[in-house]
Order: C-alpha cells, then structure tokens, then sequence
C-alpha cells in the first residue's frame, strides 16, 4: 500500500468523522484546562477542509494535505488552528511530486513518516513547545519516532500507522501528571497537573484515523 491521493482524502474523511464524534470530549477535557472551545473549533476546520476538498483535483496526496492545512488556518480560531494547519501544509509539502503517469514513485511508509516529521518541525516551530510541556508534541512526538522505527523496520503502512497511533494514544495518557508550561493551560500552574492535554488527545485522534484508513 502507498500513500496516494485517494488515502490522503480517506484520512481527512476519517479525521473528521473522528472529531465529530469526539467533539463533546475534547471540549470537556479543554474547558478544565483551557478555552472550551478546542472540540468546536476541530469540527468547524476539518468540516471547512471536507468543503474545500469537494470538486478538487489535486495533483497528488501532497497537495491535498497542502489545502487542508491552508484552509484550518483560515477557518479554525484559537492556537490549534495554525498548529494543525502549519503541520498539515509541512506533510504536503514533504510529499513528493507525483511523476509522469507510469513512472510515478510510489510513497511508502520511510516518506510517509519524514513528512509526518517536517508536520512535526513546524508544529514545534510555530508553539515552541518540546515533549513534557503538556502540549500536542507529546503524542506527535513518539508517534513519529514509532512510525520511523516501523517504517526503518520494513513495515507496511498499515503496521506503521498503527504503531504510530498507539504511541500518540499513549503520549497523549501521559500529559495527564505533566504541569503545563505551553498554551492557555500554562496558565493554571499546578492545577493543570491531573488532566489530560486536549491538543495532545485531538493528535492522537488523528494518527488513529490514519491507522484506521490504511488498514481498511
């Protein structure tokens, strides 16, 4: 299995079904320590970026995830927004250019997870944060160290996928004893400690919904 255009559509589809159907949580968990407004503001961006996918003709996977991640930093309010959007425009980006029709390079799982990386490098660019501050780098973080060990290890998508969203699964249990020093939640000092981050559970959602596509 490649990561072609067809999956990179799937992904955004399974994203967004997985945000509605998370919506409620994800502001719960964001009202404790945050604004409220995390799960409201995911399903207004990733309804925005199915949007903006009907009738597009993209090139290839990358400039799908290149619109998607425009399109959450017009339309989606508060820090995830640019986060989420700069980190999608970062995998596009990576993703090669597709060749003339018959010679086009497949991209399997070692391209898959350096983009996922450069998402990574700009997420950590726009919100300075490093793992431990409480943020959505502590559940992308080991995601893209398991989907690299995977891919390194000659698994297929679907195996590195999976390995990826269980390490984002657990990194984002593991900000519940961390104090924030990032964001909105920074702010309540040691009364952040005991809650789970929600930008690091929304990134979980997202790696899972990856896993889930290309195991389909």
């Amino acid at each position: 299995m490649d990561f072609d255009t067809p999956l990179a559509e799937a992904w955004i589809r399974a994203i967004a079904a997985a945000v509605e159907k998370e919506q409620d949580r994800l502001t719960e968990l964001d009202s404790v320590i945050g604004d409220g407004d995390h799960g409201s503001n995911l399903r207004r961006g990733f309804s925005a970026a199915l949007a903006a996918l009907d009738g597009l003709q993209p090139a290839g996977p990358g400039a799908v995830l290149t619109k998607v991640g425009s399109t959450l930093i017009s339309k989606v309010g508060g820090a995830s927004g640019p986060l989420y959007g700069k980190a999608f425009r970062a995998i596009g980006a990576a993703l090669p250019d597709p060749a003339p029709p018959g010679s086009a390079e497949p991209v399997g799982p070692a391209t898959v997870a350096e983009a996922l990386a450069a998402g990574l490098d700009a997420v950590r660019a726009l919100g300075k944060a490093v793992p431990g501050d409480k943020t959505i780098v502590d559940a992308y973080t080991p995601a893209v160290a398991a989907f690299r060990s995977a891919a390194g290890a000659g698994a297929a998508l679907p195996e590195a996928a999976s390995a990826a969203a269980d390490a984002a699964d657990q990194g984002a249990r593991d900000t519940i004893p961390l104090q924030a020093r990032k964001g909105r939640a920074s702010y309540l000092g040691e009364r952040s400690i005991g809650h789970q981050d929600p930008g690091a559970t929304s990134t979980a959602l997202l790696f899972r919904a990856l896993a889930d596509v290309t195991a389909s």
